[in-house]
């Protein structure tokens, strides 16, 4: 009998360029929220809505979905940037050239580098309000895993807003300097800033 022979398996590069099953995530309570899934085209079509559903997209998806609202702020709404729009091309556009950026300063994978960033800036804790005898009062809170990586990903890309937002530095430079920032746990990060920020309030409120 003929030795059958064992077709490698296909890997596919998220648009041919980033290989997902080299990355790896260190932190075990993020990684059933991050989805790596390899796809060659990132878009789900807005399939995947609901709570627990955006586990499903992937990172990088969610990422450039979340980079057409940058400059919003809670209920409050900034001006919008001209380049990061809700259109899904354009929004991905910025993040892969972002990427290009981070692979020639770091030399590493920068989807590898997007989710350490996500590891350094996700909270732990944080607070919220609870009313007890018609008071109101901080009470800390363990984040859920989702949570952590949604509060990552907003204040990753509020730095970078921030930091391009009406001055020379396009959003391109400034998303590419706030991921590797975050990612090198820097303290000129605004997501870092955010993230101690938050287990502060919260080990006050205990």
């Amino acid at each position: 009998m003929q030795e059958q022979q064992t077709k490698p398996a296909l890997s596919f590069k998220i648009f041919d360029l980033y290989d997902l099953n080299e990355v790896k995530i260190s932190d075990p309570g993020l990684r059933n929220a991050i989805n790596l899934e390899p796809k060659l085209v990132l878009k789900s079509q807005g399939r995947e809505v609901g709570k627990f559903k955006q586990a499903r997209v992937n990172l990088v998806e969610r990422f450039a979905n979340r980079l057409g609202v940058a400059g919003h702020r809670g209920k409050k709404h900034k001006i919008e940037f001209g380049d990061s729009t809700g259109k899904y091309s354009r929004n991905m556009s910025i993040v892969l050239n972002a990427f290009k950026i981070i692979e020639q300063k770091t030399k590493q994978n920068p989807v590898q580098v997007l989710i350490k960033a996500v590891e350094n800036s996700a909270p732990k804790d944080e607070i919220t309000v609870i009313e007890y005898g018609g008071a109101r009062y901080p009470q800390a809170v363990d984040v859920s895993p989702s949570r952590r990586v949604n509060l990552a990903i907003r204040w990753i890309i509020n730095g970078a807003s921030d930091k391009a937002f009406g001055k020379k530095k396009s959003i391109t430079q400034a998303l590419s300097e706030e991921i590797i920032l975050t990612s090198e746990n820097n303290g000129e990060s605004f997501a870092v800033k955010k993230r101690n920020e938050s287990e502060k309030q919260a080990d006050s409120a205990r």
